[in-house]
């Protein structure tokens, strides 16, 4: 099978594409679907995904092409470059859905809601019932089963056949609200069911494609500062690096919602407390205790040894808010993977002569308080602290205290196969600090050097946040 190639015509398209503005979602809009969505509703965000997703595609294509100072033609980025522009064109390849009935096809593309949808906006999500949390988080290599600005007030945009901005690309009838109102009791024709069928195939395979992008990165800039002497990147390219990543994060969070509703409306991944990947009460301390699981594992198996310094967790067992889970447990997991590194290493240091085993290892703490518009979470250890020249660094990408730095590694391209370094990709903190802005939180850092350190993740409780597009 011959490589994938992006070609000329290819290109063109997609910087055609690239000047066309992004359409935001809100967390409120991706949870009216229920956790029992209907084939309508759901061939509506399926069209909206498969029209929206090219765009933010093609404008981090014409991003990674357009680095300064030769990074973009580092191999690496070029691979990220080319996974971008195969979705892309995968996505925009998709045949169009057709409806032979006419008033369906009005229904299905809103126009017959459009004088209802003020009111469907106002409406809460359905409550839930307090179901099973079997859950499985899968991403960036990490799997565990079981902005900036505030956002403004969310409006309304007319439905309309032809968006004038979208012309000169071609995009016919754009889909302008990820929602749709549409009746649940309806037979809907076959038509519908194998169009929602193949989007949710088109975006696993795509979700699947781009696992490794945060390592792939990395190698890519590591090599790119080697090259040139450089010992930490300058602000031009860290303000790139959020940027991207911020916008994976959307796509990643749009293209994950639209596979997991598919999913439940098949009754693959039903569960009352779930809308999509969006759990209507997260309970705090079950999703905590899973990245506390899943870090002292990967730590035990990184530094071969048969106990994990020890984590005391605190946290009102009846915690619950509407939240990502998977966000969640990215953070946490990526936060305490910093502090239980930090605490081996210091201890090893204080005791040179001592086998790692016969170390008594301070614990680590998280401490978890509830307020009226934050849950904050902080994750407080004995490490040793950072130096306060060094505290400025830990926020810019890949600066890494680590001894073994990501170019000892070599992680697998493969779909599906991408697991990644225990440490050593200088990623964790910022890449966690866009997690948790993403939905108008943050990751604020406190450190006592010779001592230890207290980071605090802040959680927005307050759901009418909407995307932070770049």
């Amino acid at each position: 099978m011959s490589a994938w190639k992006l070609t000329k015509p290819l290109r063109d398209k997609i910087y055609r594409y690239a000047t066309v503005k992004q359409t935001g979602v809100s967390l409120r809009q991706m949870t009216q679907f229920g956790s029992k969505p209907s084939q309508g509703s759901l061939f509506h965000a399926s069209h909206f995904a498969v029209h929206e997703l090219p765009i933010r595609l093609s404008h981090r294509v014409k991003d990674l092409e357009t680095l300064p100072n030769g990074l973009a033609k580092e191999p690496a980025i070029q691979t990220v470059r080319n996974w971008y522009a195969q979705s892309f064109e995968e996505l925009t390849s998709l045949p169009e859905p057709e409806i032979a009935d006419r008033e369906l096809e009005k229904l299905l593309s809103g126009e017959k809601q459009y004088e209802e949808t003020e009111k469907l906006l106002q409406t809460p999500p359905s409550s839930a019932s307090s179901h099973g949390r079997e859950f499985e988080f899968s991403d960036d290599g990490i799997v565990i089963k079981r902005h900036p600005k505030e956002a403004p007030e969310e409006t309304v945009d007319e439905v309309i056949d032809l968006n004038p901005a979208h012309r000169h690309i071609g995009l016919l009838k754009p889909r302008r609200s990820y929602y749709i109102s549409t009746p649940k009791e309806l037979v809907y024709p076959q038509e519908v069911l194998e169009y929602n069928k193949l989007v949710t195939k088109t975006l696993t395979k795509i979700k699947r494609r781009h696992d490794a992008t945060v390592a792939t990165i990395a190698r890519g800039v590591q090599s790119w500062k080697r090259k040139n002497n450089f010992t930490y990147l300058d602000n031009s390219v860290n303000q790139f690096l959020d940027k991207f990543y911020l916008s994976r994060i959307g796509i990643r969070m749009l293209i994950g919602q639209t596979i997991a509703l598919n999913q439940q409306a098949q009754g693959n991944m039903y569960n009352d407390d779930y809308v999509g990947i969006i759990c209507l009460r997260t309970n705090v301390m079950e999703i905590v205790q899973d990245a506390i699981d899943a870090a002292r594992f990967a730590c035990e198996e990184h530094y071969d040894i048969m106990e994990a310094p020890p984590v005391q967790l605190y946290c009102p067992e009846d915690l619950e808010f509407m939240y990502v889970p998977g966000h969640l447990v990215h953070m946490i997991f990526e936060t305490l993977k910093n502090s239980l590194r930090a605490t081996i290493e210091f201890q090893q240091r204080l005791h040179p002569d001592t086998d790692i085993e016969d170390i008594t290892l301070p614990p680590i703490k998280i401490i978890v308080a509830e307020g009226l518009e934050d849950i904050t979470i902080k994750v407080s250890d004995e490490g040793g602290g950072i130096p306060r020249s060094a505290i400025p660094l830990v926020w810019t990408y890949f600066y890494t205290s680590a001894e073994q730095k990501i170019e000892e590694y070599d992680p697998s391209y493969s779909s599906g196969t991408f697991k990644p370094p225990f440490m050593g990709l200088g990623v964790g903190l910022p890449h966690s600090r866009l997690y948790a802005r993403y939905f108008s939180g943050d990751l604020k850092l406190i450190s006592m050097e010779g001592y230890g350190t207290d980071v605090y993740l802040h959680l927005s409780r307050l759901s009418s946040s909407s995307e932070p597009l770049q």
